[in-house]
């Protein structure tokens, strides 16, 4: 029996299917299937789709790569779907921090005293970009439900936890988000522990870049206590996880997602700093690893790059394709795993991931609707959540806020509504004064008026 697949790539023309492709097509179990890349920028998606070909050639599991015109020909009769979508419209960049759109974001919030450092998980920035690329997610799955209604999308898009719930609450399709942070946050603990990452034991509680180990054990023996300790030597080190180290402590709980940067946007602290190069625990650069800078210009208006600008940045874009490889079968890695997804869902197989779902009990005293990343069993009909224990009282706490602002950003991304936009803000970490709020509101709107057609009437 064949198990051969048709496999579309959303936003195919992103630099994560560098990363994607390779893995799937050395997967002996979907031989022969077809991976069709869709792009609103059709020439990022031709060239990497040429990437594909050359890979597929050498990887010998006789798949065929090609790029298709119209999102209708990519999803007609596709098994599953892998998107990487960055709520920037059809910009040439080379990913979603460089784009018009979130440049915007971070230059306005800072305006109005909020800094932002990824502003891709939450705070205003990562609320707006919820909203530019949740329509665009819902087109896609409307469009699914006429041509691929049984199929499974696997999103690889931040903010991770709003997507999801919208296409599962606005949608009929079987969404599923993948991430790697809680296998980066494994292999965080085991060189502290200095244990070989593969060979620990662990379980958490939390959601997207947001959770905290509940235990960890190595060959059934308990290290936790090891970790908690390690960690608090750290207190004082000035590493990209002084914050998270320091917080682990007070919380009695290790992070599992380690990196200050993205940690910091859940809390208070960045309205609380008068600029951006006034935060502390090397925050500063860190945001300026993501291209938020006041001394370089602005990325340029859509539709309005220079013809020597887009041929430079096809000139970069086609070295990094050119230079990407087959990874080595044999090699161990904690990874996203999209090519054993994929071939335990072609297969039926159980198989053990790490995903991003609703809740559905896995942790019993948070809501069932919740978007929660844990562990899951697959089958041929997707993933189900294992079962990851209580969270604790303080963690509870702060995650059902977390699910709160989700549930309200996955609305006004669907809806247009500004009232739950606001709402989102207001109950946000990063709120400010409530006549500040709705102004900087209508200017994250404005800013974005042509990727938010759900908001017109808002904004008229």
């Amino acid at each position: 029996m064949s198990n051969a697949k048709k496999i579309a790539c959303l936003g195919g023309g992103s630099l994560y299917f560098p990363f994607a492709l390779p893995d799937i097509l050395l997967q002996q179990k979907l031989r022969g299937s077809e991976l069709v890349l869709y792009d609103l920028a059709m020439e990022k998606a031709e060239c990497v789709a040429a990437m594909g070909r050359r890979l597929a050639a050498e990887a010998g599991t006789g798949m065929t790569v090609r790029a298709a015109v119209t999102l209708a020909d990519a999803l007609d009769g596709t098994d599953y779907a892998l998107s990487s979508i960055g709520g920037s419209g059809a910009e040439i960049t080379p990913d979603v921090y460089s784009s018009y759109y979130h440049a915007a974001d971070v230059r306005i919030c800072a305006e109005f005293g909020v800094q932002q450092v990824v502003g891709d998980t939450c705070g205003p920035a990562g609320m707006m970009m919820g909203l530019r690329s949740i329509p665009a997610y819902l087109q896609i799955c409307h469009e699914m439900e006429k041509y691929c209604p049984q199929a499974i999308l696997l999103n690889h898009s931040n903010p991770m936890a709003p997507l999801c719930r919208a296409m599962r609450k606005y949608s009929g399709i079987n969404v599923i988000g993948i991430c790697h942070g809680v296998q980066g946050g494994i292999q965080h603990a085991g060189k502290l522990l200095n244990i070989p990452p593969h060979e620990l034991s662990c379980t958490w509680i939390g959601t997207n870049h947001y959770y905290w180990f509940t235990s960890v054990k190595h060959r059934g023996v308990d290290v936790y206590p090891q970790l908690k300790a390690r960690m608090a030597e750290l207190w004082d080190s000035p590493t990209p996880q002084q914050m998270t180290h320091q917080l682990s402590r007070i919380y009695e709980h290790c992070f599992v997602y380690p990196q200050d940067d993205h940690i910091v946007e859940f809390y208070p602290f960045l309205t609380q700093s008068p600029t951006l190069d006034a935060l502390p625990y090397q925050l500063a650069n860190a945001a300026h690893s993501h291209g938020h800078d006041d001394t370089q210009p602005e990325p340029a208006v859509p539709g309005r790059v220079s013809a020597e600008d887009r041929s430079a940045f096809f000139e970069k874009y086609q070295a990094i394709l050119d230079q990407t490889t087959l990874p080595d079968a044999n090699t161990v890695t904690l990874n996203e795993d999209i090519g054993g997804m994929l071939s335990a869902f072609a297969t039926g197989e159980r198989h053990v991931c790490i995903v991003n779902v609703p809740n559905q009990g896995a942790i019993p005293n948070l809501p069932a609707t919740a978007l929660v990343e844990v562990e899951a069993v697959t089958d041929a009909t997707g993933v189900r959540p294992l079962v990851m224990g209580e969270a604790p009282m303080l963690l509870k706490g702060i995650l059902e806020k977390r699910f709160v602002w989700q549930e309200l950003v996955a609305d006004a991304g669907a809806t247009g509504s500004r009232a739950a936009a606001l709402q989102a803000m207001m109950v946000d970490e990063q709120a400010i004064w409530p006549d500040k709020a709705a102004a900087l509101l209508d200017a994250l709107l404005a800013a974005s008026k042509d990727l938010l057609p759900q908001f017109a009437a808002a904004m008229k």
